[in-house]
């Protein structure tokens, strides 16, 4: 059986997939290829999995609001994320793109995701209920 974590809750909707996990500070622009949808940080021990349908877990957002435009352009692709979690409270901008786009987005969890959650692992993130589930 998984883990239960209580999540502030920022951005409504339910959504369920692989984890890609990644304990640093990510940025949509400039970490990720915005032809493909990939992680192309270099140092990110991601990169190459594409953000399609996966549910991101970060520490922090770095960066500016551009980052906001690259997620909307993701989602017109349908390229984008099917949910996004940060362990530090929600950078505004991204949280704007967030609700252009439709992705479930929550924060400040209430144990140490990032080191209890693996990518691969799959998880299901309800922002409705303030809830993140390691299934």
């Amino acid at each position: 059986m998984g883990k239960t974590y209580n999540v502030r809750k920022i951005v409504r909707g339910i959504a369920e997939g692989e984890a890609i996990v990644y304990s640093g500070s990510f940025s949509f622009l400039g970490d990720v290829d915005l032809g493909d949808g990939t992680i192309i940080a270099e140092g990110n021990p991601n990169k190459g999995i594409q953000l399609k349908d996966k549910i991101l877990i970060y520490n922090e957002t770095k960066g500016s609001s551009g980052g906001m435009v690259v997620l909307i352009t993701l989602f017109k692709k349908g390229l984008a994320p099917a949910a996004i979690v940060t362990q530090k409270p929600v950078d505004y901008n991204l949280a704007e793109g967030a609700i252009l786009s439709k992705v479930p987005f929550v924060c400040e969890p209430d144990g140490d995701i990032l080191s209890e959650i693996q990518t691969g692992n799959r998880v299901r993130v309800d922002a409705d209920k303030g809830i993140l589930e390691l299934l």
